[in-house]
């Protein structure tokens, strides 16, 4: 009898690399959404161990494809529309965002995340040349001071800035999200907060088809408000765009099959279980103004 598996994930700088594999499959479609050319080397084998050993997880590619797909769309017009010109990256992962979106040179992009996984990206990026201005900013946002001095010396040299957070808030607890949102509102210049937000409904499917490998890997999932955006009212941020995930999936043509049908059954819904249906998933954009 062989041996289970060892399992590829060990950290949650891990998931970056099952990410950036999802990113690699959507490059190389001919109707690509958008083309990543350092996703695969980026991945790398580990990304394709991640996500061979995860249930199903080719066919649940499609939320983390449509979740970049509109960020991206969101990040363009914030910038082009409300004169964005600084933008922070928090636990950047391995995106590259500042090397495939066509940014203007004279943005400031700031890449924060901790030492391995940071200095993994930089090295393979040798030599490649950004769109725009980036820092690469090796921090461990869980430290407050160390978040808090980040935060102080971005906000003081922007005007309008946006903060990203991709894939970070569902490892964090609540304690730790109204945190950062408290220390991020602080600074008048970080404007825009675009962030993923999972419900509790969503939260249980996932830990019941990854929780425990997640879990293994020291990744548990943790965050998904009952309240929803609500959550991020006390620290001062307040909803400003909500895009579900499934209505995102069906426009962009990258819905799972019989997408139709959850549509239907979700009309056909009592009105409070329409709602909660509508925010199952969504990618948020958060603003606050001081």
């Amino acid at each position: 009898m062989n041996p289970p598996a060892a399992n590829p994930i060990s950290s949650v700088s891990d998931t970056a690399r099952w990410v950036a594999l999802y990113r690699a499959m959507e490059s190389d479609r001919p109707d690509a959404l958008f083309r990543d050319p350092y996703a695969r080397r980026l991945a790398g084998a580990a990304g394709e161990q991640i996500v061979a050993s995860l249930p199903q997880a080719r066919r649940w590619a499609w939320p983390m494809i449509v979740r970049t797909a509109v960020m991206d769309e969101i990040i363009m017009r914030l910038v082009k529309e409300q004169g964005v010109e600084t933008v922070l990256n928090l636990a950047a992962g391995l995106d590259v965002r500042p090397y495939r979106l066509d940014l203007p040179p004279t943005l400031r992009w700031f890449d924060v995340d901790l030492e391995g996984i940071l200095s993994y990206k930089e090295a393979a990026l040798a030599g490649e040349t950004p769109r725009c201005r980036v820092e690469f900013v090796h921090a461990d946002l869980t430290d407050p001071a160390t978040r808090r001095t980040l935060f102080q010396r971005v906000g003081a040299t922007a005007r309008h800035a946006l903060v990203i957070a991709e894939g970070l808030l569902v490892y964090l607890t609540p304690e730790d999200v109204l945190a950062l949102a408290t220390d991020l509102a602080a600074q008048p210049t970080l404007q825009w907060w675009l962030i993923d937000l999972a419900s509790p409904a969503l939260l249980e499917w996932l830990k019941r088809s990854w929780g425990d490998q997640l879990r293994a890997g020291n990744a548990p999932m943790r965050f998904a408000p009952e309240s929803g955006t609500e959550f991020f009212a006390p620290a001062g941020w307040r909803e400003a765009e909500y895009h579900p995930m499934l209505d995102e999936a069906i426009r962009l043509r990258r819905g799972p099959k019989l997408a139709w049908l959850w549509k239907v059954m979700a009309l056909l819904a009592p009105k409070k279980r329409r709602a909660q249906f509508k925010r199952f998933s969504g990618v948020v954009l958060l603003h606050h103004s001081s």
